[in-house]
């Protein structure tokens, strides 16, 4: 508001003379009604009411016409806005004093602080996908592709005695849980984990890599006609299917490529939550059961129960 300037092409001072101006026009013009509503009074002859309330109603005329003349006169002082609004034209929707029935510029506001919040949120999330090694990075590209050194696949092929130890440790570690480690491929994995008499899941693996889950019932069938273990049956029961889902999930969640055995060792503490399946509540709505489901999401953090829709 430097030099007495509102905006660009708004004189502030002219424009508080002209508000002045326009409430002592407000003033004449009320005076002069109220001459017209008094009407002849405080005169003994009549020939003397009719000279005072001429000269009364002159008066106050000559007031107004007064008054109307100094306001257009700061009118032009006062100058015009700006074309380009700071707002550019969402901000004239403002200006609307019926709010009740065009909620425009509101909705315009909440719509602009969801995208901001939006991009904020997308950043953070390219920020945490950049940390990943899955993609060559910028400062390779440039390389020439003769002189960059081929990278040692590190983490995807790992001795399968260190696998052992890994999946040994972890089956130490949850006494509930068992888990049986067999190599029908070669040196891929398969774990067939038994979580209490709850329900028991198939893993394949990768190295330590976990490419596949199956869950299924405690009283399913996990095999397959040759004894071995069947990866492409899902469960008879809905609810298992739904922790299927669930799993695969959290596959996609706990991804740290530089250390697979905290992976794995993560994802099977999240699957540990299920031993109480059929007697967690619902930390949501409190309830056992929802849609004649119980509460098939665990947290990711917390592990804490929930149903699929209270989750949200």
């Amino acid at each position: 508001m430097a030099d007495g300037v509102l905006s660009p092409g708004v004189n502030l001072e002219a424009f508080s003379q002209a508000i002045a101006a326009i409430q002592a026009l407000r003033s004449s013009v009320t005076r002069v009604f109220d001459c017209l509503k008094d009407g002849m009074r405080n005169k003994e002859t009549l020939e003397g009411r009719e000279k005072g309330f001429v000269a009364a109603f002159q008066e106050s005329l000559h007031s107004v016409s007064r008054d109307l003349g100094e306001l257009e006169r700061l009118s032009n002082l006062v100058g015009k806005p700006s074309e380009n609004h700071p707002l550019h034209n969402s901000g004239l929707l403002s200006l609307d004093p019926v709010q009740d029935k065009t909620p425009l510029y509101s909705q315009l506001l909440q719509a602009y602080k969801w995208s901001n919040k939006l991009q904020y949120h997308a950043g953070l999330a390219s920020g945490l996908l950049n940390q990943q090694s899955l993609k060559r990075s910028a400062n390779q590209m440039g390389v020439s592709a003769k002189r960059r050194p081929k990278a040692q696949p590190t983490t995807l092929v790992l001795p399968p005695q260190y696998v052992d130890d890994v999946i040994n440790r972890i089956d130490r570690m949850f006494p509930e849980m068992s888990i049986q480690l067999s190599r029908p491929n070669g040196t891929s994995a398969m774990l067939l984990v038994t979580l209490g008499k709850v329900l028991k899941v198939i893993v394949v693996m990768r190295s330590l890599f976990i490419d596949r889950t199956i869950v299924k019932g405690y009283n399913e069938n996990v095999y397959t006609d040759d004894g071995k273990l069947d990866i492409w049956s899902k469960s008879n029961y809905q609810v298992f299917q739904k922790v299927t889902d669930h799993a695969t999930t959290a596959l996609l969640h706990y991804q740290l490529p530089q250390m697979p055995d905290v992976v794995v060792r993560s994802f099977m503490t999240w699957l540990r939550s299920y031993i109480k399946l059929f007697q967690a509540p619902c930390q949501r709505c409190g309830k056992f059961l929802q849609d004649g489901l119980p509460p098939t999401w665990r947290d990711f953090r917390t592990l804490e129960a929930f149903h699929d829709t209270c989750r949200q």
